[in-house]
């Protein structure tokens, strides 16, 4: 799957990202289950509310971790990795 820095990532409906006191860490949870997030993956799909491009997402990102030296490849591996779990859509912009 590749994708571009216009699409917009959305949450799959019955999917969402909270901060679970029992695991003591951020989790996805959805209809089957639960699954548990690294710190990457939670400050990912932080940036994940249906309206900000991949583009607008990978830059808040690099601003938010400039020591990282740049995250653009990662947050797109991970933005797929996160579709072909089911946990997020992408959607053309408007």
């Amino acid at each position: 799957m590749i994708i571009n820095d216009a699409q917009i990532p959305a949450f799959r409906r019955g999917y969402r990202l909270q901060w679970e006191q029992a695991q003591d860490c951020h989790v996805i949870l959805y209809p089957e289950g639960m699954a548990k997030l690294n710190e990457s993956a939670t400050a990912i799909l932080q940036q994940v509310e249906g309206t900000r491009s991949v583009a607008e997402i990978i830059a808040g990102l690099n601003a938010q971790f400039p020591e990282a030296g740049g995250v653009d490849e990662d947050v797109k591996a991970f933005l797929v990795q996160a579709c072909e779990q089911k946990w997020i859509i992408f959607r053309e912009p408007a």
